[in-house]
């Protein structure tokens, strides 16, 4: 028995190891599938990892995503963002050989750092209207802005790391920069 004990224990430690390379899930998607829930969830921690301030998978923002799709796009808009989603994890594996929610934190990294590169950029504003007709951005350029936008309008992120006032004072209309401090929710 302990022989064979010792013989199976590397295969039994390599499979332990291989299942905690796949990403888990801790919650019930709305739209996405598991694998495409599982791409949101760690292009999220990429983007929004945890570090002195909570992370974006702290915030649910994976989770928000999902709803989001599920909730603000009609059906073929939904199909639209699981066809670039399913293009997107297809270009991570042709790239680097497996899906994105598989590679470690340098191979994602250095993905999405060419998909900064290279995904069309939205249009600039004035005024909060964009200027000039705005392309199709694609998937990463859409995920990273929803990502964005679910992380900041959080209650926690809103209070807890930006700067919260939320009854103003008078204004002070030309003070230094120096004086305002860090980046306010409101």
């Amino acid at each position: 028995m302990i022989a064979g004990a010792a013989a199976a224990a590397p295969s039994l430690f390599s499979i332990l190891q291989s299942c905690q390379k796949q990403p888990r899930l801790t919650w019930q998607p709305a739209i996405l599938s598991q694998e495409q829930a599982g791409l949101i969830s760690s292009l999220v921690d990429t983007l929004l990892p945890k570090t002195t301030t909570p992370g974006g998978l702290d915030m649910k923002v994976d989770i928000f995503i999902d709803a989001a799709i599920d909730q603000l796009f009609d059906e073929a808009g939904q199909k639209a963002i699981m066809a670039e989603m399913d293009a997107f994890d297809a270009g991570c594996r042709e790239k680097h050989g497996d899906n994105f929610g598989r590679l470690n934190e340098q191979e994602r990294t250095e993905f999405l750092k060419e998909k900064e590169r290279t995904s069309p950029k939205y249009n600039g504003k004035v005024w909060g209207t964009a200027v000039g007709a705005q392309q199709p951005v694609g998937f990463y350029r859409s995920m990273k802005s929803m990502a964005l936008w679910g992380y900041f309008s959080s209650e926690e992120i809103g209070k807890n790391v930006l700067s919260y006032d939320p009854i103003p004072r008078h204004y002070k209309g030309c003070i230094p920069l120096s004086d305002v401090g860090s980046a306010w929710s409101l």
